[in-house]
């Protein structure tokens, strides 16, 4: 005799009840959750009511497609992909409304530290650059000082050769300057026309060291002062002060280069902190999952599906057992074909149920009512009872979890059982 086991069968109705309205109770907490999360995300790029009713419909889409799916068999595919679809749009605003509500607390942090790493790498480079420039400053004054203390003394200094680019190229200026004044100064020593040129120079070279040194210490204290939690409009700002007032042109004469690599500047757009609008939140979302992923946009992809996910395994679940089991409902329909109420049709079952082979339940077909007789043939094709001859009679054998539930669902009894008791004792 096949039946199932009687723990398959077995459905408790003072404990399962509680414990379904439980489910329910949940999956209502977590639409609403699934709901905002999803309207928040359609806020970003739609209307406010447009958003509204949207999400609305999409999340009671969601539920009810979810209990569709476990109370009914037929276009089971079709429901299914209904709910895939309405899901992938649940689950992508959702996603985009919880990635925005971490950045707005987490990214501007993220750029600030990056963009004091960005900045304090670009002045560094910019502070080696002219601590060279101001080195070779050095010299050049020191040597103009030297040519033009020379020239006074003894005169010819800016006919000499000079293995520094930049010495070579003064003596040069100066003796080109001085050929215009060849017929009225001789050259020679004492404080001619080559003196002078040669201390104008000289100052000249104090004055681009002085711009040099003074740039320097502006980078320094820019350094000093730079923190990784200021803003990154506050940091530019002061980065970008101190970097426009670095004398590249003295730097790139100090270092006989007329053209070299200067440390680039970081471009604003690259550290925005603050998006200008929804849609940008909408695109940067995507953006990042996308080209750039991070543990910030896996966690708020996830949460979003993991969210929608349950709610649909919880109302998958729940949504039968609101409807009674499969068992509930045939004793329910045999009532009704009995023209009984539910629990006066089970107790009049029972009383025609008597123990039989190995103690277990029977009960013969003669004595049963159209509506009982409808239960039992149910229950032989679900193999919860089976069909068996005693004595010339035909019986049904009840399976132990089928008896032990029809038993249970009258622990409680209801008014028409009640009021019937006296008229079937």
């Amino acid at each position: 005799m096949p039946f199932l086991s009687a723990d398959a069968v077995r459905r408790p109705a003072g404990l399962t009840r509680p414990l379904v309205l439980g489910l329910f109770l949940a999956t209502c907490l977590l639409s609403i959750v699934s709901w905002y999360t999803t309207e928040r995300g359609m806020a970003l790029y739609l209307s406010t009511w447009f958003s509204l009713m949207a999400s609305l419909g999409i999340q009671t889409a969601l539920v009810l497609v979810a209990w569709l799916i476990g109370l009914t068999k037929a276009r089971r595919a079709l429901l299914i992909a209904v709910y895939v679809v309405t899901a992938t749009v649940s689950i992508a605003f959702s996603y985009v409304s919880l990635y925005t509500w971490f950045s707005a607390r987490e990214r501007p942090a993220v750029i600030e530290r990056r963009l004091y790493d960005t900045l304090n790498d670009t002045a560094g480079k910019a502070q080696a650059t002219l601590a060279a420039a101001i080195g070779e400053g050095q010299k050049h004054v020191l040597a103009l000082e030297e040519l033009t203390a020379a020239e006074k003394v003894h005169g010819y200094m800016s006919r000499a050769e000079d293995a520094d680019p930049y010495l070579q190229h003064v003596r040069e200026a100066v003796a080109r300057e001085a050929q215009t004044y060849a017929d009225n100064y001789r050259e020679g020593s004492g404080s001619g026309v080559r003196y002078s040129a040669f201390d104008r120079y000289t100052r000249m070279a104090q004055q681009s060291l002085q711009r040099l040194e003074r740039a320097q210490r502006v980078l320094a204290d820019f350094r000093a002062q730079l923190k990784p939690v200021d803003p990154t409009e506050q940091q530019l700002r002061s980065f970008r002060q101190a970097y426009d007032a670095i004398p590249w042109a003295d730097a790139e004469e100090a270092l006989h280069a007329a053209h070299f690599e200067r440390p680039a500047a970081p471009a604003y757009t690259e550290f925005v902190d603050r998006t200008s609008g929804g849609q940008e939140d909408l695109l940067v979302a995507f953006q990042e999952l996308v080209t750039a992923p991070t543990g910030r946009h896996i966690f708020a992809l996830l949460l979003a599906a993991f969210i929608d996910i349950v709610v649909f395994l919880l109302a998958y679940a729940s949504g039968p057992h609101l409807l009674g089991s499969p068992e509930q409902r045939w004793i329910a329909a045999g009532a009704a074909v009995d023209a009984l109420d539910d629990q006066v049709f089970v107790r009049n079952f029972l009383a025609k149920v008597s123990p039989g082979l190995r103690g277990m339940a029977r009960v013969e077909v003669s004595a049963l009512s159209a509506g009982e007789r409808q239960l039992c043939l149910l229950l032989g094709s679900k193999r919860l009872a089976t069909t068996l001859e005693e004595d010339g009679r035909l019986v049904y054998l009840l399976d132990p979890g089928i008896h032990e539930q029809l038993v249970e669902s009258l622990s409680s009894p209801d008014l028409p059982l009640r009021a019937s008791a006296p008229q079937q004792a």
